[in-house]
């Protein structure tokens, strides 16, 4: 099976509409890159000291045994004064094409500054990388994903 990038449905069919969205999927910068960098899809105003969802319109297939950790860019926080909220997102193998939003992957971030922050559809936001992962001997875990963000016991955020 293996691991790619794709693109949500919702945004192919705003493609089509002509709607101004960026598709671009994730792709590393340079041959020793370990991260792929992840484009923000369309314009986002983050305002000073909120929290902003910026999606990315792609959607991520891999392994049962891996994860994407994504990770805020370097010069984010310095330039741009974004972070993201939780330090690391993680993005769960059974997260690809959930039915409530495609499994469409987004960032989290809070301004720290005091005015707003403007992302153009196009502008590199965040990166992620593959991680294969191994489970505990004894983990009996038989649970299935039923929704998208948050859905596996955290509150649901819509994209």
């Amino acid at each position: 099976m293996g691991r790619r990038f794709e693109f949500v449905e919702r945004v192919i069919k705003e493609k089509e509409d002509e709607v101004k969205v960026c598709m671009k999927l994730p792709e590393r910068s340079t041959k020793k890159s370990a991260g792929y960098d992840f484009f923000a899809m369309e314009d986002v105003v983050c305002k000073s000291h909120e929290i902003t969802m910026i999606p990315t319109g792609v959607k991520a297939k891999m392994e049962d045994n891996e994860t994407l950790l994504l990770f805020n860019r370097s010069s984010n926080p310095k330039k741009k004064g974004l972070i993201i909220l939780n330090g690391v997102g993680v993005v769960d193998a059974d997260y690809y094409g959930n039915a409530e939003n495609d499994g469409e992957i987004a960032g989290l971030f809070y301004n720290m500054r005091e005015e707003e922050v403007e992302i153009k559809a196009g502008d590199k936001i965040m990166q992620g990388i593959f991680v294969k992962y191994e489970k505990a001997d004894d983990d009996e875990a038989e649970g299935e994903r039923t929704g998208g963000w948050g859905s596996t016991d955290a509150k649901n955020i819509e994209i």
